[in-house]
């Protein structure tokens, strides 16, 4: 396993990181933070279950804040003491799953009303 998969990153390189490859997340000196904003409960719960499943597939544990229109995602390593490439792999596939939205296609997304 290389070091960056369980050091932790300095302050630096998770900007430099985020600004490259997860310009909606955040890092609070601690935890890759992201909030998504569902736009109802039932949203929010799926997007909630979209998370702690691919959590779970990368036996990961982030803290995550579910509110009625909202799904807040923090990610750090804990045995690490910060985030490390793990987080940054996570908080991709999560950005991935909950933020895409079917466009044109086959995909039409969801009926009116």
């Amino acid at each position: 396993m290389s070091e960056g998969r369980t050091r932790p990153h300095g302050e630096a390189e998770h900007r430099a990181r985020l600004a490259r490859d997860l310009s909606h997340w955040t890092y609070d000196g601690a935890f890759l933070c992201r909030c998504f904003r569902t736009g109802g409960w039932r949203a929010t719960t799926m997007a909630f279950g979209a998370v702690a499943h691919l959590a779970e597939l990368a036996w990961h544990h982030p803290d995550v804040e579910a509110s009625y229109g909202s799904l807040t995602v923090k990610l750090q390593t804990h045995d690490a003491g910060g985030s490390t490439d793990l987080d940054f792999a996570l908080a991709a596939r999560i950005e991935d799953v909950v933020a895409w939205s079917p466009g044109e296609g086959p995909l039409p997304g969801l009926p009116d009303g």
